[in-house]
């Protein structure tokens, strides 16, 4: 999440950052101030954040996914676009992270849609950009990231989003049931990335 946050405020985008200790999440925004001359950034309470955006990007462990939005019920409104980045690695469970466990609802994203507010658009996305990459400024990117959804005009403005941030870009994958199969390429990477001590990235080849 802070690392999203830092590239966003980079692109020039004003951003909230949400914590369940608003001191954190203030803390963090001064970071981004900090390393990002003229950066408009400010942190929050988690519940404060999400319903001062039009667009939430939900970026925790699975974990804490159902917790942090059964906290937000209150707060998320029909209209708004919920960005879940969710991945259910079994570190969740004391497993590893180059593991992943099964959801009863498919996927981390279906979860997610299931237990917001009817009219809370879920769309799923950035499970395969390494948080390493993007919290380093100096660090070209040249990556896709695979967007799941059912509607196509949120899909639209997920991508309108992200692709402010050089060197991303974003390709639709499909209704956010695809989440389940995007998801597991998380675990995918990560194996990859520590086999190879990288932070790797994938991209989709042959599309104009």
């Amino acid at each position: 999440g802070f690392a999203l946050g830092l590239r966003l405020a980079a692109a020039g985008l004003a951003v909230v950052l949400g914590s369940r200790d608003a001191a954190r999440a203030a803390a963090a925004a001064a970071e981004i101030e900090a390393r990002v001359p003229g950066a408009r950034a400010r942190g929050a309470a988690n519940a404060e954040a999400a319903g001062a955006a039009g667009a939430v990007v939900l970026a925790v462990p699975f974990a804490s996914q159902a917790r942090t939005l059964a906290d937000l019920r209150d707060t998320l409104a029909p209209g708004q676009i919920l960005i879940d980045a969710t991945v259910p690695l079994a570190t969740a469970v004391g497993g590893r992270p180059t593991q992943t466990v099964a959801v009863w609802a498919g996927s981390a994203a279906q979860q997610a849609q299931a237990l917001v507010p009817d009219g809370v658009r879920g769309v799923s996305a950035l499970h395969t950009v390494a948080a390493a990459s993007l919290a380093d400024l100096d660090h070209a990117l040249e990556e896709d990231v695979l967007v799941c959804g059912d509607r196509a005009a949120d899909k639209q403005a997920v991508a309108g989003l992200l692709d402010r941030i050089p060197g991303l870009r974003c390709v639709d994958a499909g209704r956010l049931e695809m989440s389940r199969v995007v998801e597991q390429l998380t675990a995918l990477m990560i194996s990859i990335n520590i086999r190879h001590k990288a932070h790797a990235g994938i991209r989709i080849a042959g599309l104009g």
